[in-house]
């Protein structure tokens, strides 16, 4: 009796780390983003696949002091001009290819740009890469974004 206790314990933790290795190789979920400058979290990003290609949009902003809750882009062009920020799309287009996801965009907010862009999972799924750049990869940046399991997401807006 004890014998099967101890194989079904090990064959429910095995399943419950095959069910999280497989939640933890996709970019889908919410990531919270990192500010370059000062190395704090600057908002939480949700990434969801869209007819095979993933897009990203704000849904959560941790403000500086003196910034609004859910500040305007007041620098974006297009579209996104004027657009509040949470709700507002920063990433898109991009498609699998092989252990990375390229071939799309990324927008920075704070700057108003639009990149050229690629993401790779990091530390078995849990911190996200994603590089933005201009031309070739050589003239951009990377963030590095670290994944929230647990993230409620609320309908204030």
């Amino acid at each position: 009796m004890k014998m099967l206790r101890t194989m079904l314990c090990a064959l429910t933790l095995l399943c419950g780390a095959v069910l999280t290795a497989g939640e933890l190789d996709s970019p889908v979920g919410y990531w919270m983003t990192i500010d370059d400058n000062d190395g704090k979290p600057r908002g939480i990003v949700k990434i969801e696949e869209v007819n095979g290609e993933l897009v990203g949009h704000i849904v959560k902003v941790f403000p500086r002091p003196g910034e609004e809750d859910n500040p305007v882009c007041v620098k974006c062009k297009g579209e996104m001009a004027g657009k509040r920020a949470i709700g507002m799309r920063v990433l898109w287009g991009m498609k699998k290819d092989g252990d990375e996801w390229n071939g799309g965009g990324v927008m920075d907010p704070d700057n108003g740009e639009t990149y050229k862009g690629y993401l790779k999972l990091t530390f078995f799924g849990s911190k996200l890469k994603l590089r933005g750049y201009v031309g070739i990869s050589l003239f951009g940046r990377s963030q590095e974004w670290i994944r929230q399991q647990n993230f409620k997401e609320t309908t204030n807006k």
